[in-house]
């Protein structure tokens, strides 16, 4: 299939298109290098460096591949960030969202799988959160992915654009050629992983007092590649419906400290904690139900084992010192 892939520069979209390259797809990543890096874009895969808000070249990329499918990753993404300037959220996440969504509908581009997040349930009132729970953002950055899925069924009914809305819980892992590397970080484990390889003093525990087997959260964490292979096998369903999908490892998820202990586990390193006060509006659990997806597209994560997935970052930060600066 010949797919575009927004965002294929950053973190979890150029896993995306080494996974599709991988299984002999034709991609061409689209991204504006904002957050991405050149040097995470796939061999095998072509590279336009643009906007979406540019329409014109979106729409020549579109034509000029042929395009059948697009899997839509590009976003801003730091909650905290999204609370105090909503209208770089609202213009990045679905005014630039709903240019791409007109751009397929000219070019006759009827497949999408969109990057959600488990941010648009909120504050969940049960464990583990099913697609067909409420959802009540608490943050800018969940709002507007939320609004972006709001669009996609009346998208569908007007054009016929069908489409697959992932809701991720907690990304992480790495491949030998692809990693993670944000500027700021704000992800648990290259947090830790940047302590234990000496990048940071300490690691911050935001609060300690939740009703959790140790007070500290409990988060899902589920291996990047297995988000990936979820997006393909996602592509494959859009012939004949839409669909949203919940992606995470389930089980009983695993608390701040036990990252940090498993992380100690895998690097030999010994790691610097403090604590602080809790931030507004995380929650004691975030742990997700995957049966849906498991159910309809046989999907299921590889990758299960914390210290594997942590394992696979520690040793792209090692190989990478300098990011895809070195």
């Amino acid at each position: 299939m010949r797919v575009l892939v927004t965002g294929g520069a950053g973190y979890i979209g150029s896993v995306v298109t080494e996974e599709l390259v991988r299984d002999g797809h034709e991609v061409v990543v689209y991204d504006s290098l904002y957050k991405g890096h050149r040097g995470a874009v796939v061999a095998g895969a072509e590279f336009v460096e643009a906007d979406l808000m540019d329409g014109e070249r979106l729409r020549r990329a579109f034509r000029e591949q042929r395009t059948e499918a697009v899997i839509h990753m590009a976003a801003d993404s730091l909650v905290g960030e999204s609370v105090t300037n909503p209208s770089k959220y609202y213009r990045n996440n679905v005014i630039a969202g709903l240019a791409l969504l007109d751009a397929m509908h000219d070019c006759e581009v009827r497949r999408l799988v969109f990057s959600s997040t488990a941010a648009t349930y909120g504050e969940p009132e049960k464990q583990p959160i099913e697609e067909s729970d409420p959802t009540n953002p608490t943050n800018t950055y969940g709002q507007t992915k939320l609004a972006f899925e709001h669009a996609l069924p009346w998208y569908e009914r007007a054009h016929g654009i069908r489409h697959a809305s992932l809701r991720y819980f907690n990304a992480a892992g790495a491949t030998r050629h692809c990693g993670e590397m944000h500027d700021p970080e704000t992800h648990l484990i290259p947090i830790i992983l940047q302590a234990a390889a000496g990048k940071r003093d300490a690691v911050e525990i935001y609060g300690e007092d939740y009703p959790t087997r140790d007070g500290t959260c409990v988060r899902d964490y589920i291996h990047v590649v297995d988000l990936a292979r979820a997006h393909i096998l996602a592509l494959s369903i859009l012939d004949t419906h839409s669909a949203v999908y919940n992606l995470g490892c389930g089980g009983d998820g695993y608390t701040v400290k036990e990252v940090i202990d498993a992380t100690r586990a895998v690097t030999g390193r010994e790691i610097k904690v403090k604590v602080g006060a809790r931030r507004p509006g995380d929650p004691a659990f975030l742990v997700a139900s995957s049966a849906r997806i498991k159910h309809d597209l046989n999907w299921s994560p590889q990758f299960q084992d914390l210290n594997l997935i942590i394992e696979s970052a520690w040793h792209w930060m090692q190989s990478h010192p300098d990011g895809y600066a070195g």
